[in-house]
């Protein structure tokens, strides 16, 4: 089923049309003889018959006109306007949709439990389709856009804690999940000829069973990228001692003695807490 278009003339003109073969038919029913009352009877039936062709259509809806069964095509341009009688006309409103589907609970890649929830911006763009194509499209719309959540949701972890090269995830990559999850729903409502104009991850959290593990996992994580950075800075610091001091000759430092005080200046710059000098007054040896 397509969208197509149908004829249509000026509504106000069939309707004036109307108006006045309704009362010209009453006029010659109420004072005529009775070959005159039953020509009126003949021109209020006209008039009536113009009158079943006159539609209103709102700004941003569309007109789908069937006759008897068969579709016959769509009118979108807004006003009054007359078009073929007899014809079923169902409204479908072209206007931008916000969909917020449920709170989901779907297994991510590695299998974690997580809720998620997106918003779906859409609106209709073949009315024909929308209407015929499918039982429901607003039912439709829902179910398909929920199918296309949980499909994504399945395809990426949350985070990538086992899997650091992973590409993406749903928690840092949220732009690059919502234009693949957009990309997926289009494909899925193509059938109801709607337009996706925008998707978007609006919620996401760990389930109620797993988050307080998950959170400690988190927490770990970033103490050890921390200690990480602090152990590369530590190391380029001690470096840079040891060479300033060799470089300068302010004292020679056997193998052993570089690695005392590697040892001391690693404890003094990685340890969480204050160290405590201890000051040699006598030789070093």
């Amino acid at each position: 089923m397509r969208e197509k278009s149908i004829f249509k003339m000026n509504g106000f003109a069939a309707l004036i049309i109307a108006l006045l073969c309704i009362g010209f038919g009453i006029f010659l029913i109420a004072t005529g003889t009775i070959p005159e009352k039953i020509t009126g009877g003949f021109v209020i039936i006209i008039g009536l018959i113009v009158a079943t062709s006159l539609t209103i259509v709102q700004p941003n809806e569309a007109k789908v006109l069937t006759f008897f069964g068969t579709y016959l095509g769509v009118i979108r341009d807004q006003g009054l306007w007359a078009t073929i009688p007899f014809t079923f006309k169902r409204s479908v409103s072209l206007r931008v949709t916000n969909f917020n589907s449920e709170r989901l609970k779907v297994n991510d890649l590695e299998g974690n439990p997580i809720e998620i929830a997106a918003v779906v911006v859409y609106k209709v763009n073949d009315a024909a389709k929308a209407l015929y194509d499918v039982e429901n499209y607003d039912k439709f719309i829902q179910i398909q856009s929920e199918t296309g959540l949980r499909h994504i949701a399945s395809r990426y972890a949350y985070d990538s804690f086992d899997h650091p090269d992973n590409p993406l995830t749903l928690r840092q990559n949220s732009d690059e999940v919502a234009d693949v999850l957009m990309y997926d729903l289009q494909k899925r409502l193509d059938v109801a000829g709607v337009d996706v104009i925008e998707a978007r991850i609006m919620h996401l959290a760990y389930s109620s069973e797993i988050a307080s593990a998950m959170l400690q996992r988190q927490q770990a994580q970033a103490v050890l990228s921390a200690r990480k950075v602090i152990v590369d800075g530590a190391v380029g610091l001690v470096k840079a001692a040891i060479d300033q001091l060799a470089e300068q000759e302010i004292v020679e430092l056997d193998e052993e003695k570089k690695a005392q005080m590697v040892n001391n200046l690693m404890v003094a710059i990685v340890s969480e807490k204050g160290t405590q000098p201890i000051i040699n007054t006598g030789s070093i040896y």
